[in-house]
């Protein structure tokens, strides 16, 4: 396991470069976030461990960051002063371009995996934008109506894309679609909904609404969405069926999951990071040979399991709010980093802690 500290700063998300296997961007924020400047960090992972190639300070807090799929050294960050900054880690000290529309805190930044051209923001002002890198304006503003901690252009449609928010519910925006009764929204999926319950067995009880933070797209089932939040579980949704409930159910954690993001490799598994500490790797239960005869025992252990999917590994080595996780695209399946509150970001390989 490799480790960095940001010290000084507490980290709040980390992302691979989809460009290079050994660069990893970090944002973090001085004082947890609360005040205080921002510091996003472009890391190496060389044979002597991980090095500092580079890093941008900013003026207030930074939440997200997020790589440019058109511009290998370009990034994007989500700041609490509600500007979008696209950085350019060939250039010193300032970024390129600077965006401030949102009226509060930015706290998601995705790059559309498709079409490349736009990226989105979404803020606790309770909307999204999607803006073009050469455009100083943004190109299109949808309102969710409620605080939105996490937005993502679908990796399979360059005009969709999803929110979660404080609300409880999970979005889905067509760009396709008219602009104009619902703002491009086309479906709206409570995620509190219990799951349809089981021949013979008894009707889930219904769980209360609580704020969703972090959502993700499968990389293979182009229908198949996660969500997370305050109540701890982990859900999926399959969107052709809205209003059928989580297909999956995944308890396990004990607080909060700040981030999930599904492997780029396997179909079935994803990755969290909790404000429990805790790092923990999971199957949906959707891969052949996963749940079956276990299926009845599990539900004896725990009324919340559904869907055959179960916690295949945890890494514990943070030592406050882990806050940020993902995968690296390359080589070996099972590389991930994580990010936290404890001023570190770790690199490790999460098939040694699988079983």
């Amino acid at each position: 396991m490799l480790e960095f500290r940001t010290q000084g700063y507490n980290g709040y998300s980390v992302k691979y470069s989809p460009f290079f296997d050994s660069r990893i961007a970090v944002a973090a924020s001085a004082n947890f976030g609360l005040v205080g400047n921002g510091r996003v960090y472009i890391l190496g992972l060389t044979p002597n461990g991980i090095v500092a190639e580079k890093y941008f300070d900013t003026q207030d807090s930074l939440f997200d960051v997020t790589w440019s799929e058109s511009h290998e050294n370009q990034l994007l960050t989500a700041g609490g002063d509600g500007s979008v900054k696209l950085f350019d880690i060939t250039l010193s000290d300032f970024p390129v371009q600077s965006w401030q529309e949102h009226a509060r805190e930015v706290f998601a930044v995705h790059w559309n995996l498709v079409a490349k051209d736009t990226f989105l923001s979404s803020s606790w002002d309770g909307t999204i934008k999607i803006w073009n890198p050469n455009a100083g304006a943004s190109l299109t503003t949808l309102p969710t109506h409620s605080c939105t901690y996490s937005a993502e252009f679908s990796p399979h449609s360059p005009s969709i894309l999803s929110s979660v928010s404080s609300d409880s519910h999970l979005r889905i925006f067509d760009l396709r679609t008219p602009a104009s009764a619902s703002n491009h929204l086309t479906l709206n999926i409570p995620i509190h909904t219990p799951p349809k319950p089981r021949m013979g067995a008894a009707a889930s009880v219904g769980v209360p609404p609580s704020e969703a933070l972090t959502h993700d797209w499968n990389k293979y089932r182009d229908t198949v969405v996660a969500t997370a939040g305050v109540d701890r579980l982990i859900r999926t949704f399959d969107i052709r069926a809205p209003n059928a409930g989580p297909i999956a159910v995944l308890p396990g954690h004990e607080y909060a999951v700040r981030r999930v993001t599904w492997s780029p490799h396997l179909s079935d598994i994803l990755l969290s990071a909790s404000y429990d500490m805790t790092c923990r790797v999971w199957t949906d239960g959707s891969a052949m040979g996963v749940g079956g005869v276990k299926q009845e025992n599990m539900v004896q252990q725990d009324p919340m399991v559904f869907g055959g999917g179960r916690e295949m590994g945890r890494m514990g080595r943070h030592t406050e709010f882990a806050t940020g996780v993902d995968w690296c695209l390359f080589g070996a399946e099972g590389w991930c980093a994580s990010t936290g509150w404890d001023e570190r970001v770790l690199v490790w390989d999460c098939r040694a802690l699988m079983q």
